[in-house]
């Protein structure tokens, strides 16, 4: 075989090859975004940076936390865990509009960067579990809110955007979920078909991570329980999925299988829509379609597809949240007898 060919088609699966990256300049934007957190957040709610353990092996993982500058009483506000998406992401400023939209609906929101997101140094970034302990990460964010006594428990919500729409599923997916409802964005669904569409290049941030070691072909069962598609059989909590027809990052010869999936299957639950090559935004098109935000301003760069994604949106978690009741009132409300 040509030495050329085999180089490209060559996938490692020794976690000494995964791929690397510029940690400093990494942490550098991390420090940016929260600079523009805290600024744009002056005044009209509350934010900072928390920290808290995973239930999958105790590691540190950082998260900012938003909420009304007025908190209710105890268990007044419901609250969600927003997953941010990317093999090696974070939670960045383009999120700023939704989050203050959340925060003014009554929600305190929690967006956790779990093992492998970047802007938090090597060791962090190098942790990457994907579709294994990761889960754990984002589901602890639950055991912090469980701190504040204004976040009602019975009322926690998750939502997640491509791969961190993936965690959202399998969160979603676990037997006894303590979430109430979920919302996956072109979500990430299938790793054994995904793996293949993508190609070697794709293949390497997976097979070499110390826990997988190996491409679909070996690890079967491994890609199977990490795979939202094949636990869908599981699900037992409301489930809003948007995937978009002209994603070029999440194909939507990937979402279709979960979106007839969850029809077939859970038709009392779930609640698809697929949104017809709506515009998008960046090279990967349609795939960030209900994320489209001015680079500058920070403020919504709306399309008619976009307004509907949302507003399905926070109808949904509405209907299952309940984030404008104050329930702190009516637990102070004495009962009187009969």
């Amino acid at each position: 075989m040509d030495s050329t060919r085999a180089r490209q088609l060559y996938v490692s699966n020794d976690p000494k090859d995964l791929p690397r990256s510029d940690f400093a300049a990494q942490q550098r934007d991390k420090q940016r975004t929260d600079s523009i957190y805290a600024a744009r957040f002056a005044g009209v709610a509350e934010f900072k940076k928390v920290t808290y353990k995973s239930s999958a092996d105790g590691m540190e993982i950082p998260a900012y936390l938003f909420a009304p500058l007025t908190k209710r009483g105890a268990k007044g506000h419901a609250a969600m865990v927003w997953v941010h998406g990317g093999v090696h992401g974070d939670w960045g400023a383009n999120m700023f509009p939704f989050v203050k939209e959340a925060v003014e609906r009554g929600y305190v929101i929690i967006t956790p960067d779990y093992r492998g997101s970047t802007g938090h140094g090597e060791a962090h970034h190098m942790a990457i579990d994907y579709g294994g302990a990761e889960v754990d990460d984002v589901l602890s964010a639950l055991d912090y809110l469980k701190t504040l006594p204004y976040v009602d428990m019975e009322r926690v919500g998750m939502m997640g955007w491509s791969h961190g729409g993936f965690i959202t599923i399998l969160n979603a997916t676990k037997p006894s979920t303590p979430i109430k409802a979920g919302a996956a964005m072109v979500p990430v669904t299938n790793l054994i078909f995904r793996l293949s569409l993508k190609g070697p290049s794709y293949q390497r941030n997976y097979a070499a991570e110390p826990t997988i070691r190996g491409l679909p072909f070996e690890k079967v069962d491994e890609y199977v329980k990490r795979s939202p598609l094949y636990h869908i059989e599981n699900l037992n909590i409301p489930l809003l999925v948007h995937v978009s027809t002209n994603d070029l990052d999440v194909n939507y010869v990937e979402d279709q299988q979960i979106v007839w999936k969850l029809r077939a299957l859970k038709p009392d639950l779930a609640e698809t829509k697929i949104y017809v090559d709506p515009p998008g935004w960046g090279a990967s098109v349609g795939h960030a379609f209900n994320r489209r935000v001015d680079p500058v301003t920070l403020q919504r760069d709306d399309t008619p597809e976009q307004i509907d994604s949302w507003n399905r949106t926070w109808t949904f978690f509405e209907w299952h949240l309940r984030p404008y009741e104050d329930r702190s009132r009516a637990l102070a409300v004495p009962r009187t007898r009969p």
